[in-house]
């Protein structure tokens, strides 16, 4: 499970004092729900995100991850809980110097995995992504839609829990989104649990599942048949 319990988060102003981004915000995700994340610019979303996987501590409350809480984690302990997140984003990341292959490669040697079985399991989500035969394509040939699939494909090379997408539509055009989130469908249909900030009401509305909303500070549960 994942849950939000009495969160507050601000950050200190230039001029003195600090910005509330929300406060007493409590919510939680049950493994291998879908849920979307929507709300204006400068609301909270990505911070939101951050608190997930703890690179963020709330001022106030605390965030938890399956046995992990933000209030009682030792910094030793950050790295194994954050083999437990998958992340999309939206302007890529990937690599520039290294094709395909390696960069979905690089992904499990940071967690020290090595040899036949970063091979393997590299082949085995490539296939999965539908990228197979571009493994050896650098970054720079590949369309917005193929990168963001490497993007997916890296994300759940260490096979994590949660599928963290951070507007993974964002650059894409309305064809290749609908591509892009049919995907991350079809994994969460696996068992992955997906949380998705996006501002793309078409797809949420094409795509319903559980949508929750920043709206003056606060997070509230919405109809995705609404928006």
């Amino acid at each position: 499970m994942i849950e939000f319990k009495n969160v507050t988060v601000s950050y200190p102003l230039p001029q003195g004092g600090d910005r509330t981004v929300f406060s007493n915000l409590s919510v939680k995700i049950a493994r291998g729900e879908m849920v979307y994340l929507i709300g204006p610019t400068g609301s909270g979303k990505t911070t939101l995100l951050r608190l997930l996987y703890m690179d963020m501590i709330p001022k106030g409350g605390y965030t938890r991850v399956g046995d992990y809480r933000s209030d009682t984690i030792k910094p030793k302990e950050i790295p194994f809980l954050r083999r437990s997140f998958g992340v999309v984003f939206q302007d890529f990341q990937l690599l520039p110097d290294r094709n395909v292959f390696d960069n979905v490669a690089f992904a499990m040697y940071a967690t020290g995995k090595g040899g036949a079985r970063v091979k393997n399991r590299v082949l085995q989500v490539l296939s999965r992504v539908g990228l197979s035969h571009k493994r050896r394509r650098y970054p720079h040939e590949l369309s917005g839609g193929e990168q963001q699939r490497v993007v997916i494909a890296r994300a759940i090379a260490n096979e994590p829990w949660v599928l963290l997408a951070d507007e993974p539509t964002g650059n894409l055009d309305p064809a290749v989104a609908d591509e892009t989130l049919k995907l991350l469908i079809s994994l969460h249909r696996q068992g992955m649990t997906l949380f998705m900030a996006t501002h793309d009401y078409r797809l949420v509305k094409t795509y319903p599942a559980r949508t929750l909303a920043f709206m003056k500070g606060q997070l509230v549960e919405v109809d995705p048949a609404t928006l």
